[in-house]
């Protein structure tokens, strides 16, 4: 767990840094009819509610609401759940995460910080490449996320659903490295590009 620990605060880094170079947060992003100003809502509101969950604080459903961000926001954010993920005994108790729209539910905090590594990994790219910035991980970061991507189950509530946290795989090209590989795996398009105009 200590090396996913340090690779989660490389990701963490890479999107704070990220998102402190956005100008402008109408900008579309790979996640369908979000924009960035969408995008960093989300971000900041499942920082909030990992960190809380990683605290052990008790479960509310505010904490996981999201609302317009700044890039100061976000940052706050990103540096609370660094903090709480790594605190003594973190991630030896359950964590109560938000599923769907309303439901409580506990998961094992080594798993729960899997899920929170997968998911800023693939953000991080999500901004860079919507402001022209696509981040850069080392080999043994993607490799390790990769080996995680790969054990989302690719039909069920994690794949379908208003509320599913990765769309359908879609098919990576031969030559694919593994940024690619996860993006694919997890329903992301590796060739995505803004729209031009």
């Amino acid at each position: 767990m200590t090396a996913l620990l340090t690779y989660h605060r490389t990701a963490m880094a890479t999107a704070v840094d990220l998102v402190n170079r956005v100008e402008r947060f109408d900008l579309p992003t790979p996640c369908a009819g979000w924009d960035l100003g969408r995008l960093l809502a989300h971000m900041t509101a499942q920082n909030l509610g990992f960190a809380a969950a990683a605290r052990g604080d008790v479960f509310e459903l505010r904490i996981w609401e999201e609302v317009p961000a700044t890039p100061q926001a976000f940052a706050d954010s990103a540096a609370a759940v660094v903090e709480a993920f790594g605190a003594d005994g973190a991630l030896g108790r359950d964590w109560s995460l938000l599923a769907g729209a309303d439901r409580e539910l506990p998961v094992p905090g080594g798993t729960a910080l899997g899920f929170h590594f997968i998911d800023y990994v693939v953000h991080a790219w999500d901004v860079g490449v919507s402001i022209g910035r696509r981040p850069e991980f080392g080999v043994e970061l993607l490799t390790s996320v990769e080996t995680l991507a790969f054990e989302v189950p690719l039909s069920g509530p994690s794949r379908t659903g208003p509320y599913a946290p990765f769309g359908p795989a879609v098919m990576p090209a031969a030559d694919s490295g593994p940024m690619e590989r996860v993006l694919a795996v997890l329903g992301r398009d590796p060739n995505w590009r803004p729209p031009r105009g």
